[in-house]
């Protein structure tokens, strides 16, 4: 039964692919009522003049296609459309997708959709091992080559400063996910590389089962502690 689980989840999320995109934009939009809009994207890196400033994009040979040339997520945010138009709207996902069949999967996180912590990949692969060693029941998890980022029930700003407060230091690698923000989905391919799951949801209709953030937060505080950054801080 897990290698027929495991075929199923193979099939949905990691086959490559333009339908594969909008195949998992529109699972998670109409089956799990997540909403989600088309990503920025990324294009290839233009030549960068002697001495000049390499960002993320120049390193890996891609830049963001908004019109930020030293974007620090480059092809990993929205832009047009904006956040706002986030939606679980079957119709809306399909034309965005056949209009830009390459479009990363943005997920609106926050209010009825999932919240998500992210640290460094590193620091995450430390801090699974540590809640499996606990016995902590974990949601998915999405991965790209950089950072780790853990999917939580959705909490708001209150619980999440009581949380915090009660840390001694939070380093500043690990970002929470709430309202007003967002977290790209697999099989999404950003300036970074490929978006993956590093702990797949359940194949099926029902939405995926998510922990609280109170239950994990120390383990990503523990972890994250001495790891550098390796990147901007943002604002979500």
């Amino acid at each position: 039964m897990r290698e027929i689980l495991g075929r199923r989840r193979k099939l949905l999320f990691r086959r490559g692919g333009r339908s594969a995109l909008l195949g998992a934009a529109l699972h998670c939009a109409t089956e799990w009522q997540w909403p989600v809009l088309p990503g920025v994207g990324i294009r290839p890196a233009g030549r960068q003049q002697a001495g000049a400033r390499l960002g993320l994009g120049e390193r890996t040979g891609r830049r963001c296609s908004c019109p930020d040339p030293e974007c620090v997520v480059p092809g990993a945010h929205p832009f047009d459309p904006g956040l706002l138009a986030a939606t679980t709207d079957a119709r809306m996902v399909r034309w965005w997708w056949a209009n830009r069949p390459d479009a990363p999967i943005v997920l609106a996180t926050g209010g009825c959709a999932p919240c998500a912590v992210s640290l460094p990949a590193v620091a995450g692969a430390r801090a699974l091992a540590a809640l499996d060693h606990f016995g902590v029941r974990l949601g998915p998890v999405v991965a790209t080559p950089t950072r780790w980022s853990l999917l939580v029930s959705p909490y708001d700003l209150a619980e999440l400063g009581e949380l915090l407060h009660s840390q001694d230091w939070v380093p500043s690698s690990l970002r929470f996910h709430g309202e007003g923000g967002y977290l790209v989905l697999p099989p999404s391919q950003i300036a970074a590389g490929r978006v993956r799951w590093e702990r797949p949801p359940l194949a099926g209709p029902a939405a995926p089962w998510l922990p609280k953030v109170a239950t994990i937060v120390d383990a990503l505080v523990t972890a994250s502690t001495g790891t550098p950054d390796g990147g901007s801080r943002l604002a979500y």
